[in-house]
C-alpha cells in the first residue's frame, strides 16, 4: 500500500545536492513522488518503498539518511542534529580564520615568497595548513570526491577544487620556490574559515522559520492523569488509548481529542480557532489536544489519540506542505542541475585567458580560484525552501492549513473568488423567525407537534425548530417515517403529523416568495400552520466581501438557493454576481465556466456538494468545520470560524511569493554581477582585482542574505 515517509539527511550543501538525492530516490521502484527540502534538511517520499531502501540509495551517493517514525522523533533528531553541526562549524570556523590571521599577519611582516633559506619554515606552514584545511574543510573533500565517483558536482565540488588547487601549488613552490612567487596558504585556510562561518550563520538564522511549528509541537503536554477505575494514574500521552477517562484540571492542556464526561471547563481555544475568549464546555462537548483549560475542573473520554488528534493531523499537514516544492523551485532544480559544471567552464577559460594574454601563473590561478568560490549555489538552493517554510509556518500562525505550497503560489494569482452561502456567508444555523397558525389551532400548538417529529431528525432545520422557545415541550410520537428531502410523519396520539414542504404535506397553499425557508405541518391531512425560518449572514460577511472587493477581486456567489434568495443576500453584501439555484453537480461546471473566461477562481464551501467545485478551482478552500470531503478536497482549510483568516491569507500568499522572487532575483544577480569581476572584467580598467578571502565572504554572505529575507514572512 501507498505510504508516505520523512527522512533526515545531512550532508546536503546546494542546490545541486538536493537534485542528486531527489534523482536518485525517483529512480527507486514504487516511489510515486520525492522532495527534498534543503532548508530544513528532509526528504518526503510517497509510494509503496520501503524505508530501507531510501536509506540505501542515499547513503551510496554520499549523503545521510535515517527515517522519521513521528514528529517527536524528526524534532528531537533534527535539533540534535542542528545543534552538533552549529558546535561544528563554530570550531571550524574559529580554528581556520585564526590560523589564517595568524599567517596573513605573518605574511605581511615577512612576506609570502619562498626561497631556499626560508623553505623549512614555509613546509611548517605547509603542514599547518594542511592539518587545517583537513579539521575545517574536510566535509569539503569527501563530499567533492563522492560526487566525482558518481560523475556528479556540488558545491563541495567548487570549493574543494578552489582551495585544494591553490594549496597544492602553494606547496610545489615552497619545495621549488620561483623568483617572485607569492604563496597561497593563508587564502586557503581562510576561505574555509568564511565559509563554515557563513554556515554556522546560516544555521543560526534558519533555527528561527521552524519557531511558529516548534510552538505548536510545545502545545501538546508530554503527560496526563487518567482513571483507571477509582485510582488516578499519572501516564505518557503517548500512552493514552480511546476510551480511557483523563483528568481536566485549571491550567491544563488537553492531552487528546475527546468528549467532556462531568464537570463544566472555560477552555481557552485561540491556538486552533483564534478566538480569544474562552468557550464553555458542557457534558457531551468536543475538547481538542493542546487547547487550555482556564477555569473548572471534570473528567473528558479520549476518542483521538497521537496522530489522529486535531493538532497533529495540523502538524503533519504543516511539515507536509513544507517539503512541496512550488513551480519555481522546479525551475531551481534544473537550473542547479547544469550550474557546477558551467562554473567549473567558466572558472578554467577565464585562467586560461588571462594566461594567453601574458599574465603569470598565480594571477591565473587567483582568477580561477575567486570564480569558483564566488560562485558557490548555496543561496540560489536556499531561496526557496526557506520562503516555503516560512510561508507556511506563518499561514498556520495566520489560521488556515496550507496543503501544499503550490496553493499559495497559486493563491497570490487569483481575481474571482466564488463563495457557497449557506455556511460560508451565512452560519448556516437556521433561525425560526415566525410562525403562523391555520384554522382554530395555536401558533404554540403548531410548534409543539412540529417538535414532537423534528427531534427524530439531525438536519439544521430540525434543530432550529426543536431549540426554539425551550418552555414548550415535544409530544411522545411514535411510527416515524422520513421522506428524504421532503419531511417527516409519525403517529402523535391518535393523530397522524406530516411535518415538511408543501409537496410532503399535499397542500394546496401557495410557498410565498419571500426570504425564508418555509416548512409546512399538518395534522390528520389538514394543513394547520407554516413555520418560517432564515438562515444568519457571519458578523464579519460584509465587511470581509468589502475588504475583498476594494482589494480588486471578483466576488461571485454560487448557490442552490432559489433566485430570490440568493439575490437578496448578494444585495446585502454587495457581490458582482449571483448564480443561483445550481445543483451540487453543475458547480464544478460554473468553475469552469469562469475559467474558460480567462479567471483565476478561487471557491470557497464547507459540504459534500461543494467538493466538485473545490477540486475545479485553481485553489479550494474548505471553511472551518466544513465536511470531511470539502477539507481533503481543499487547497487550504481554514482552522478558525469566519472568513476572517481568508482574508489574512491572499494578501499573504502574494507575500510569499515576492518573498520566493526576491531571493532568487538576489541569489541570481549576486551571481550575474560577481562572476565577471571575479574573471577580472575590471583588472584593465581600474587594476582592481577580486582577492579569494573576499569572495568567500561574499558567497557566505549570499546566504545569509537569503536566510535573513525569509525571516520577514515570519513579522
Amino acid at each position: 500500500m501507498s505510504q508516505e515517509q520523512q527522512f533526515l539527511l545531512n550532508g546536503l550543501h546546494c542546490a545541486a545536492c538536493v537534485r542528486r538525492v531527489e534523482t536518485v530516490i525517483g529512480r527507486l521502484a514504487d516511489v510515486e513522488y520525492v522532495s527534498v527540502n534543503l532548508a530544513d534538511q528532509t526528504a518526503f517520499v510517497q509510494g509503496k518503498v520501503t524505508a530501507d531502501s531510501v536509506v540505501q540509495a542515499v547513503t551510496k551517493i554520499g549523503f545521510g539518511a535515517e527515517l522519521l517514525e513521528s514528529e517527536e522523533i524528526r524534532r528531537a533528531k533534527q535539533q540534535a542534529q542542528t545543534a552538533t553541526l552549529l558546535t561544528q562549524k563554530r570550531r571550524q570556523f574559529i580554528v581556520a580564520l585564526a590560523v589564517g590571521a595568524i599567517l596573513m599577519t605573518y605574511g605581511m611582516i615577512f612576506g609570502m615568497s619562498p626561497t631556499v633559506e626560508n623553505r623549512p619554515l614555509w613546509l611548517a606552514w605547509a603542514a599547518i595548513t594542511a592539518s587545517t584545511m583537513f579539521f575545517s574543510g574536510k566535509h569539503f573533500f569527501t563530499g567533492a570526491w563522492t560526487s566525482l565517483k558518481h560523475r556528479a558536482a556540488t558545491m563541495d565540488t567548487l570549493i574543494a577544487i578552489s582551495t585544494g588547487v591553490a594549496f597544492v601549488y602553494s606547496l610545489y613552490l615552497t619545495l621549488f620556490p620561483q623568483p617572485h612567487s607569492h604563496l597561497y596558504y593563508e587564502a586557503s585556510v581562510m576561505i574555509i574559515g568564511f565559509l563554515n562561518l557563513g554556515k554556522y550563520l546560516e544555521l543560526k538564522a534558519k533555527q528561527r522559520s521552524s519557531l511558529a511549528l516548534e510552538k505548536l509541537l510545545d502545545l501538546a503536554p508530554q503527560q496526563a492523569v487518567i482513571f483507571d477505575g477509582e485510582i488516578a494514574k499519572t501516564i505518557s500521552t503517548k500512552g493514552i488509548k480511546p476510551q480511557m477517562r483523563i483528568q481536566a484540571l485549571t491550567g491544563d492542556r488537553f492531552a487528546v481529542d475527546g468528549v467532556l464526561q462531568s464537570g463544566s471547563l472555560w477552555v481557552d481555544e485561540s491556538m486552533l480557532t483564534g478566538e480569544a475568549l474562552p468557550v464553555e464546555k458542557r457534558v457531551g462537548d468536543k475538547v481538542r489536544a493542546g487547547t487550555i483549560i482556564q477555569d473548572g475542573a471534570g473528567i473528558y473520554l479520549a476518542e483521538q489519540v497521537g496522530s489522529q488528534t486535531a493538532l497533529a493531523r495540523i502538524i503533519s499537514a504543516v511539515r507536509h506542505a513544507q517539503s512541496s516544492k512550488p513551480p519555481l523551485a522546479q525551475w531551481v532544480d534544473k537550473v542547479a542541475a547544469v550550474f557546477v559544471p558551467i562554473v567549473v567552464s567558466i572558472a578554467l577559460f577565464s585562467a586560461l585567458i588571462w594566461l594567453v594574454l601574458g599574465q603569470d601563473f598565480a594571477f591565473a590561478l587567483s582568477i580561477f580560484t575567486t570564480v569558483l568560490i564566488i560562485a558557490c549555489p548555496c543561496a540560489l538552493g536556499l531561496a526557496i525552501p526557506l520562503s516555503t517554510i516560512a510561508g507556511v509556518a506563518r499561514s498556520a500562525e495566520l489560521g488556515v492549513l496550507v496543503r501544499n505550497i503550490e496553493a499559495l503560489q497559486a493563491s497570490s494569482e487569483i481575481d474571482t473568488l466564488v463563495f457557497d452561502k449557506t455556511g460560508t456567508l451565512t452560519t448556516g444555523k437556521m433561525l425560526v423567525t415566525r410562525i403562523e397558525a391555520l384554522g382554530n389551532v395555536s401558533a404554540d400548538e403548531v410548534l409543539r407537534l412540529a417538535k414532537s417529529l423534528e427531534q427524530q431528525a439531525a438536519h439544521p432545520i430540525a434543530k432550529a425548530i426543536v431549540k426554539y422557545r425551550p418552555d414548550l415541550t415535544a409530544y411522545p410520537a411514535s411510527n416515524i417515517k422520513v421522506a428524504k428531502g421532503l419531511g417527516i410523519s409519525a403517529q402523535v396520539g391518535e393523530d397522524n403529523v406530516k411535518v415538511g414542504n408543501r409537496q410532503f404535506v399535499a397542500s394546496d397553499l401557495c410557498e410565498e416568495q419571500d426570504l425564508a425557508t418555509q416548512v409546512f405541518v399538518s395534522l390528520n391531512e389538514q394543513v394547520i400552520g407554516v413555520i418560517y425560518l432564515q438562515d444568519q449572514l457571519r458578523p464579519e460577511s460584509q465587511a470581509v466581501i468589502t475588504q475583498f472587493k476594494q482589494q480588486g477581486y471578483r466576488c461571485i456567489m454560487l448557490t442552490g438557493d432559489r433566485q430570490a434568495t440568493a439575490n437578496y443576500y448578494a444585495e446585502t453584501l454587495g457581490l458582482d454576481e449571483v448564480i443561483a439555484e445550481v445543483l451540487p453537480e453543475q458547480k464544478a461546471e460554473q468553475i469552469t465556466k469562469l475559467q474558460q473566461q480567462g479567471r483565476k477562481v478561487a471557491m470557497i464551501g464547507d459540504g459534500i456538494n461543494d467538493s466538485p467545485a473545490l477540486a475545479q478551482a485553481n485553489v479550494g478552500v474548505a471553511m472551518y468545520n466544513g465536511s470531511e470531503i470539502a477539507i481533503e478536497t481543499a487547497d487550504l482549510s481554514l482552522m478558525q470560524s469566519g472568513l476572517q483568516p481568508l482574508a489574512a491569507i491572499l494578501p499573504f500568499s502574494k507575500q510569499v511569493v515576492q518573498n520566493m522572487k526576491q531571493s532568487l532575483f538576489g541569489a541570481f544577480i549576486y551571481n550575474i554581477i560577481s562572476i565577471p569581476i571575479a574573471c577580472g572584467v575590471l583588472y584593465p580598467f581600474t587594476g582592481w582585482l577580486l582577492n579569494p578571502m573576499i569572495a568567500a565572504v561574499a558567497m557566505a554572505l549570499s546566504s545569509v542574505t537569503v536566510v535573513f529575507n525569509s525571516q520577514r514572512l515570519l513579522k
